[in-house]
């Protein structure tokens, strides 16, 4: 089989060297086995995601010298089969709605906090039928019933290349958001249905989403597809060891570019770990 690899970056602002460093990954590892390398544009926040964020990530593709493979494929183009999953999901009796906001969620006591913030408490889960047709009314997203997809499934595992064989734990988790009124599938379900769909055999991304591939391992086995390898690098931190992101004013690409960087260079030493002065890399 074919290596296949993909960057996904969302739309919400300009690439910054982090970017960088998980695009390169991904370029090298599918041209190195004479495979293909993607661009995916995860643009399902449309209250973040702007047009001109889609033409500067591949403008600063193009500048990096990182050219992908086929057309470029957009999230928001793709609600159709997010929402295919879901359906099927619901069929199996493993998705149902929640009317719980996020303040509610927040200020239990009993919720302890995860990686995404606090565990759901489960309060909308035991509703019967009726109770919820009465309340379809109002705001709700659709969650997984992780005590029964688990019960479906039995034990799963994935590989990740530095850390290996990963027993899936994905209870941990709770119950997930599978999607929302404003936006109609999670992060989670699309990337999951996308890599499915785009036959990507190896998954680059950041360690910071290390605990993400327990879940879509989890509905990998619960709508049939096949899972990647993962390949999970570590991120690159400014001098405050804080990781570099768009929203703590991280320096743009197209900031370097502009200040006259050379992108032969730039990518040379992100490949020999001898990164920019003010930018390391550390585990999350």
């Amino acid at each position: 089989m074919s290596t296949i690899s993909r960057f996904a970056p969302s739309p919400t602002g300009r690439l910054h060297l982090g970017h960088a460093y998980s695009a390169v990954r991904a370029y090298d590892l599918a041209r190195a086995a004479g495979g293909s390398f993607l661009l995916r544009i995860e643009d399902i926040d449309g209250t973040r995601s702007r047009e001109a964020f889609v033409s500067g990530i591949e403008e600063d593709l193009r500048w990096l010298g990182l050219a992908w493979d086929g057309p470029v494929v957009r999230q928001s183009g793709r609600m159709a089969l997010y929402a295919e999953a879901l359906d099927r999901l619901k069929a199996m009796e493993l998705a149902y709605p929640c009317f719980c906001t996020r303040a509610e969620i927040a200020a239990s006591a009993s919720a302890p906090h995860g990686d995404e913030g606090p565990v759901y408490p489960g309060t909308c889960r035991p509703l019967s039928g009726a109770e919820r047709a009465t309340r379809m009314h109002r705001p709700h997203c659709w969650r997984l019933d992780m005590r029964k997809a688990l019960a479906r499934v039995g034990t799963l595992h994935w590989h990740d290349q530095r850390a290996g064989r990963i027993e899936a734990d994905p209870a941990r988790a709770g119950d997930v958001v599978l999607a929302r009124k404003e936006t109609p599938t999670s992060y989670h379900l699309a990337v999951t249905v996308d890599d499915a769909a785009q036959d990507v055999t190896d998954v680059v991304r950041g360690i910071d989403l290390f605990e993400a591939t327990h879940i879509h391992r989890l509905l990998q086995a619960l709508l049939g597809l096949p899972t990647p390898a993962y390949h999970h690098h570590p991120l690159l931190v400014g001098p405050d060891g804080q990781r570099l992101a768009k929203r703590d004013g991280a320096r743009s690409l197209a900031e370097l570019r502009a200040e006259g960087a050379d992108p032969a260079h730039l990518l040379a030493a992100l490949r020999a770990g001898q990164l920019p002065i003010g930018v390391a890399a550390a585990e999350a």
